[in-house]
C-alpha cells in the first residue's frame, strides 16, 4: 500500500502541441503564487445543481451533477449504507462523457470539494487494462482537499477486448482519455469555483504509471507535478517479457515451478545477497549488485521439496534474465530481481500469462481472442508485435525537456521485489534521462526511489507504506527536493514493525553501525 494522502474554454488560448489548447487564463494562473489562493472559494449544493445547465465543454456531454453530502457517497455497485466513504467531505460530483472521436465513449468524474478546497487539482490513473472510475484513489485525493478526477480510460471492463476492431478506443486508452479528462476537468474546476486550479498533479501506479509517462511526454503542460509508481511505460516489450516468463514455466510440464518451492528459491536468494549491503536483515537492498544463480538449488538426485529439477532451474534463470532478441542479443525487457520469488504465482504460476500482457497479443497484435500463447515464437513474431503503433501504449521517450522547462517535477517509485513490472526498467529509464537531459536537469526535476522488498505498487516483506505525494508537493511547491522518503512495514494489525528510508537513486540506505535495524534513524542514504 502506498499512502498518497496518495484534463473551447474561451476565445483566447495557447497552443501546446499535440492538438492541445490551454486557455491563456489557465496558463497564467498556473504561475500565480499560492498566496492568491489563501482564501479558497466554497460552493453550496445549489452551485452544483446550476453547473449542469451552465457547463459547456467541447466534445463533452455533462451526464449529471450531484451535490453529495458529507459521508453520504456510495460507490456504484456497493451496498446501500456502505461506510467505506463515510469520512468524505461534502462535494459536487460531476459526471462527464468525452467524445474526442466518433468511436469514443470516455466516462470521467470530477469531484469538487464544497469547502476547504486546497486550490489544486489531482487526477488519478488506472492500472492494467482497467476500465472504471477509480473511486478509492479519487476519494483519497478529495480527503486531502484536492479537486479530483478519474476516468474509465474509454471503456468498461478489465481486459483488452474493447480494442478489437476499435482503434480509436485503443488510442483513448493509450493516451487520449487521460489528456481529455485533464483538459475538461480543469475547465469544470474553473467554472465551479470561478478560478482555475493553481497547480495540477497526476498520481498513478503500474498502468497508472504508464499514463503518467504519457502525460509528461505527450502533454507536458497538463500537469505541474507527476507521481509515477512502478511505471509500466514500455507496455509492449513488457508484455513480451510477461509472455516469455509464463512460457518458461508453462510450455513444458517439467518446467513448472510449484508455489511450494517459491520460499525455497527466496531463501537461497537471501542467503546469496542479503548481507551484500553489510547488514543481514531479510532484505536485498541493492539487487543490482546481487549475483544469485538458482543452480545452487539443483537437485542432487530425484525431485524433492527443497531443490529444483534441471528444468526448473532453467525456468528460474529465464525469469531472472529477462528477454533478449534471439537474433541480435539486444535486451527487450529486463527480468525480475532476486527477492521477488514469493510473489511469482501471478506471473509464472499459470495457467496462462498475466492478462495485462497476454491480452495485448490476443486483442491488439494478433486480433484473435482464441490465440494460444504457446504458439508464440519470439524470433518469428517479435516484428509482428511491433507492427502496431506501440507508442500509443508505450511512452518510452526520455525527452522530458518540454515538461521540465516549465518547472515540471516527476517522482518515480518502484519496489525491488516487483513481480509484475521489472524494477530495472525504471533504473534503465532513469539512465536514459541522464543521457538525454544531463545529470543536473535530472537531479532538479526527476527523482527515483526504489523500495527493497516491496512488491508491485505495495505489499511484500520490506517497508512498503509511504507518503510519496507529500514529498512531491513539498518539492513542487516549496522547492524541497526529496532525498529520502520514510517507509514503514505494517503488521496485520496496522502497527509499524520496521521503518527505513527510501533513498533517491542511485543512493541506498546504509546501516550506521549502531541502533535498531528496524528504525529508519539507524540508516543514512549514501552511494
Amino acid at each position: 500500500m502506498i499512502v498518497t494522502k496518495a484534463g473551447g474554454l474561451g476565445a483566447m488560448s495557447v497552443s501546446m502541441g499535440n492538438s492541445m489548447r490551454i486557455p491563456t487564463a489557465v496558463v497564467v494562473a498556473m504561475w500565480l503564487p499560492a498566496m492568491a489562493y489563501a482564501q479558497q472559494p466554497s460552493a453550496d449544493a445549489a452551485a452544483c445543481d446550476r453547473l449542469a445547465g451552465t457547463l459547456k465543454l467541447p466534445n463533452t456531454t455533462v451526464m449529471a451533477t450531484r451535490a453529495v453530502a458529507a459521508g453520504r457517497f456510495v460507490a456504484p455497485g456497493a451496498a446501500e449504507g456502505s461506510r467505506v466513504y463515510a469520512d468524505l467531505p461534502a462535494f459536487c460530483r460531476v459526471e462527464l462523457k468525452l467524445t474526442p472521436s466518433p468511436d469514443s465513449d470516455i466516462r470521467s468524474e470530477v469531484w469538487l470539494p464544497q469547502s476547504g478546497w486546497n486550490g489544486k487539482f489531482q487526477q488519478v490513473g488506472n492500472g492494467s487494462w482497467a476500465g472504471s472510475i477509480q473511486y478509492g484513489a479519487i476519494a483519497e485525493a478529495l480527503r486531502r482537499g484536492y479537486a479530483a478526477a478519474s476516468s474509465d480510460a474509454g471503456h468498461s471492463g478489465t481486459d483488452a477486448s474493447f480494442a478489437l476492431g476499435h482503434p480509436e478506443k485503443l488510442a483513448d486508452f493509450g493516451y487520449r482519455a487521460m489528456h481529455e479528462t485533464a483538459v475538461q476537468s480543469k475547465a469544470t474546476i474553473a467554472a465551479f469555483y470561478g478560478r482555475p486550479a493553481r497547480l495540477s498533479y497526476f498520481n498513478g501506479c503500474s498502468g497508472g504509471g504508464r499514463m503518467a509517462f504519457q502525460e509528461a511526454q505527450r502533454f507536458p503542460a497538463d500537469f505541474d507535478a507527476i507521481l509515477a509508481g512502478a511505471p509500466g511505460y514500455d507496455r509492449v516489450n513488457q508484455s513480451v517479457q510477461m509472455l516469455m516468463n509464463a512460457k518458461a514455466t508453462l510450455d513444458r510440464p517439467e518446467s513448472m515451478i510449484p508455489s511450494s518451492k517459491y520460499p525455497v528459491i527466496h531463501r537461497a536468494a537471501l542467503n546469496a545477497c542479503d548481507a551484500g549491503d553489510g547488514l543481514k536483515d531479510g532484505l536485498i537492498s541493492n539487487p543490482l549488485q546481487c549475483r544469485f544463480d538458482p543452480a545452487v538449488l539443483q537437485c542432487k538426485g530425484t525431485d524433492a521439496a527443497d531443490c529444483l529439477t534441471t528444468a526448473q532451474v532453467g525456468a528460474a534463470k529465464q525469469i531472472y534474465a529477462g528477454v533478449k532478441h534471439p537474433k541480435t542479443g539486444v535486451e527487450i525487457f529486463p527480468g525480475l530481481e532476486p527477492g521477488s520469488e514469493l510473489a511469482w504465482g501471478g506471473p509464472v504460476g499459470g495457467p496462462a500469462p498475466l492478462a495485462v500482457g497476454g491480452d495485448l497479443f490476443k486483442f491488439v497484435v494478433f486480433k484473435n481472442p482464441q490465440w494460444d500463447f504457446r504458439t508464440f515464437d519470439l524470433a518469428r513474431d517479435y516484428d509482428a508485435v511491433h507492427a502496431i503503433d506501440s507508442l500509443d501504449l508505450s511512452p518510452t521517450s526520455p525527452d522530458l525537456r518540454a515538461f521540465t522547462a516549465r518547472g515540471g517535477t516527476l517522482l518515480m517509485y518502484h519496489g525491488w521485489a516487483d513481480q509484475n513490472i521489472a524494477p530495472r526498467s525504471s533504473v534503465n529509464y532513469h539512465a536514459r534521462l541522464v543521457e538525454t537531459l544531463g545529470q543536473k536537469q535530472v537531479e532538479d526535476s526527476v527523482r527515483l526511489f526504489l523500495a527493497p522488498g516491496m512488491a508491485h505498487c505495495g505489499g511484500g516483506e520490506g517497508p512498503n507504506t509511504f507518503d510519496a505525494l507529500t514529498a512531491l508537493e513539498r518539492w513542487r511547491e516549496q522547492s524541497q527536493a526529496p532525498t529520502e522518503i520514510i517507509a514503514s512495514h505494517l503488521t496485520a494489525t496496522g502497527a509499524a514493525d520496521r521503518t527505513r528510508p527510501l533513498c533517491a537513486y542511485p543512493q541506498v540506505a546504509k546501516y550506521k553501525g549502531t541502533g535498531s535495524i528496524d528504525q529508519a534513524s539507524s540508516f543514512v542514504c549514501s552511494r
